[in-house]
This record gives structure tokens, sequence and C-alpha cells, in this order.
């Protein structure tokens, strides 16, 4: 059993939680991190937790084998060198970092330390997705061409303007931070590493500082070209097209995979639920148990990040982005 604490114990922090807590034989939560323990004495309570404000603390704790940060984008990185320095393993929710320099501080750090480091990227985990990638690496719809991803939601007209999310620094790109780093993570993955962005990013209508409509167009390494829409204030959607020169899979939201063929004839292929936040969480304790130091490879978890950051760009300059 992974013994683990959590820092920052919001409505995501109470999700990862309640996913693995009394459920799973491979990871468990022992310790809360939070500004204000006494307010979360029910969550104490109900999870059988310990609460502190002091991370320094937990990081000094031999009872504590890993933190999952659940904060602020911004403070990811210091946090992460910090548990590195002191032998802690790191699951970090997504973005890793806001920046590329920092992202590249915190993975070096957690290979000096010999340390596992996995991002929360719980979408790898959905059933749909799962199936498109098997299919894909077997070569059934040949060679990769195009990828389209639409992943937005309402969260402007949810988070209040003195939220942490609610401005540019913590949300650059709109809905980037919440929801568009998960579909380049499964571009990524498919495709490989994104080497040019242009991208359109606006506020059109909403009280708070993050950008509603974000739209990207992309061009891939391995040459394949695809196009990434996430807004901020939106009906809830999770969509990913993938064509080949043999045919093509569309995922729609995460149970359901659609598989095509050149002739135009569709099969839908339906699964079962499961707990994304169960298996990733879980995915991360089987790293720790085997010694592996990264589940996501680090030049995709930094590409993640140089595409953050140049959607942002492109759509302050207005011109093409290319990521070194």
């Amino acid at each position: 059993m992974l013994r683990t604490a959590i820092c920052g114990a919001g409505q995501w922090g109470t999700r990862l939680i309640a996913s693995v807590q009394g459920k799973s034989s491979k990871i468990g939560f022992v310790t809360a991190v939070t500004r204000d323990p006494a307010a979360k004495q029910p969550l104490a309570d109900r999870f059988g937790l310990k609460l502190t404000n002091d991370y320094a603390a937990v990081l000094a704790d031999p009872g504590i084998d890993a933190v999952v940060l659940a904060t602020p984008h911004s403070q990811h990185a210091a946090e992460i060198v910090a548990a590195a320095k002191a032998g802690k393993h790191v699951f970090v929710e997504k973005p890793i970092t806001l920046t590329v320099p920092d992202a590249q501080t915190a993975i070096a750090a957690c290979q000096a330390a010999g340390i596992t480091l996995q991002v929360g990227f719980n979408r790898r985990h959905a059933p749909a997705y799962a199936e498109m990638r098997r299919r894909i690496a077997a070569g059934e719809i040949g060679r990769l061409r195009h990828l389209e991803g639409q992943f937005s939601g309402p969260p402007s007209y949810q988070t209040e303007p003195g939220n942490w999310r609610s401005n540019q620094v913590e949300s650059p790109g709109g809905s980037m931070t919440a929801r568009g780093v998960h579909m380049i993570d499964s571009m990524v993955a498919i495709a490989g590493p994104i080497k040019t962005v242009f991208a359109f990013s606006e506020k059109l209508q909403h009280d708070i500082d993050v950008d509603d409509t974000t739209s990207s167009l992309l061009r891939f390494a391995g040459g394949a070209t695809g196009y990434l829409g996430t807004l901020h204030a939106a009906s809830p959607l999770y969509r990913l097209h993938v064509f080949g020169s043999d045919g093509a899979l569309e995922v729609r939201g995460e149970n359901e995979l659609f598989v095509s063929d050149l002739a135009g004839k569709t099969e839908r292929i339906a699964f079962d639920p499961v707990d994304k936040e169960r298996a990733v969480l879980e995915a991360f304790a089987d790293a720790v148990a085997a010694g592996t130091a990264f589940v996501i490879p680090p030049n995709e978890i930094v590409n993640n990040v140089a595409v953050l950051e140049a959607v942002a760009a492109s759509s302050r300059r207005g011109e093409m982005v290319a990521i070194g």
C-alpha cells in the first residue's frame, strides 16, 4: 500500500481521495495538506485523514511515501522539487507546470532523486481511448494523417471570480489548463510530439479573466496535422477523431468508439465505464512498486507544456509558433 498525502483538498482533491480510499489495496491517503485544516475536518472524518497546513512536515514524515499535488499550477514546480529532495514519489495534476523550463526543472529533480513522477492524465484510462490506442498501434487505420479533438465544458459559468483558476496567470489559453491539455496528451501519445501551433483564444462574454473560446491548428513532428477546440463556456463534449490512410477511429465521450473504413462503413463499440481517477492513481502506485521513473515519457510531458505555452503565445501574437 502506497501511503500518500494529498496537497490541495478542494473539489478535485476530494474526488481523488474518494476514488481509492477504502477501495484500493495499492494506494491510500493518510494526510491532507490544506491552508485551513479546521475547515476540512469533515473531510478528515469522512476518510480517516490527518490534517496539516505544513507541507515541509509532510515531506519529513517517514510514514508518507508519496504526495499527490492538486494545488494551483504555478506552485507545482517548487512542490515537486521539494518532494524529490525529500525522496517522496510525486503524482501531480495537470498541467505539470505552466512553463517548459519549470517542467524541465521538476523532471530533472525527480530523475536526480530516483523517484517516480506521474502526471494526472486520467483520460488515458478511458476505455474507448485505450482501445483506440491499441488499434492504432496495431496498424488498423494505417498511416496517421490527421487528428481532431474537442474537449469543452461550462467552467466559466461555475467559477467564482476569486477562485485561483479564474485568471490568465493560472489559466492561460482559456480552457487549455482545465481541458485542452488532456486532449493534447491524448494526441501526443498517439501521433508523437507537436512542433507548430497556430491558435485563436478569445474572451467573448464572461466576468472571470479567462478566455472562453480557444481553437488551434497543429502540426506533428511525424507529419500529421491536427485541430483542437476547447471552450470554457459551453456544453460538455469530449471527442477525438483520428484519420489514417486505411480508415478512422473516433472516441465520443469515454465509453464509445466508432470504427470507420474507407467505404464509409462504421461500427460502434460500447464499453463499460471505469473509475479513471482510481485507475490513474493505481497506475502510479504500480509504477512506484516496479521502480518505474515515468509512466508518461518526459518528452511527452514537456511537449504538452510547450503546446500550452504556444497556444497562449500564438493567440497573443497572431502568428504561428514553432516548438523547439
